[in-house]
């Protein structure tokens, strides 16, 4: 798996300061990408330890109040779900996952759903030039929906998570 960036503070994707792994990959192909770049499989560097352990020094930052996964496509990278398990063995914070899928979509598909269920949160859908709206917070269309994992695996349906 290649990443693009680790940022250590982060304010955009998820509420308070959060740390975010930028992976790189993606077919979707959204038009006006917010990451672009970050789309190439073949962009940025490849993962290691190194990486996990550093995401993990990050989290274990008393200001820092969760993980966010972003890209990229994370549901794409499914190397994350065992760095993830890492994480979570070391760091007890809430993690973010934004995915061009929709929730239906990563739950039809078993190695995604894996990954789904380590997250608490997830901000679905496709980026959509036509429904960008930049008042909302944590996304970038209207289309898009921040859902709780956790409520919406139990239920088998979308349950929308209280901002």
């Amino acid at each position: 798996m290649r990443y693009g960036e680790i940022r250590q503070y982060d304010v955009a994707n998820g509420p308070g300061i959060r740390t975010v792994i930028f992976v790189t990959g993606c077919t979707h192909n959204c038009k006006n990408c917010f990451n672009g770049e970050y789309q190439d499989f073949n962009y940025g560097e490849i993962w290691t330890e190194n990486e996990t352990l550093k995401a993990i020094k990050y989290l274990n930052d008393e200001n820092v109040s969760g993980l966010t996964l972003l890209g990229g496509e994370p549901m794409q990278n499914l190397e994350l779900i065992e760095i993830v398990k890492k994480i979570k063995s070391e760091v007890l914070k809430p993690i973010w996952v934004y995915s061009g899928y929709t929730f239906d979509e990563i739950i039809s598909n078993e190695k995604r759903c894996e990954l789904l269920a380590l997250c608490d949160v997830l901000v679905d859908g496709r980026f959509v030039e036509e429904q960008k709206d930049l008042k909302l917070k944590f996304r970038g269309s209207r289309n898009q929906r921040i859902i709780d994992i956790k409520k919406s695996l139990e239920a088998r349906k979308v349950e929308l998570y209280d901002i």
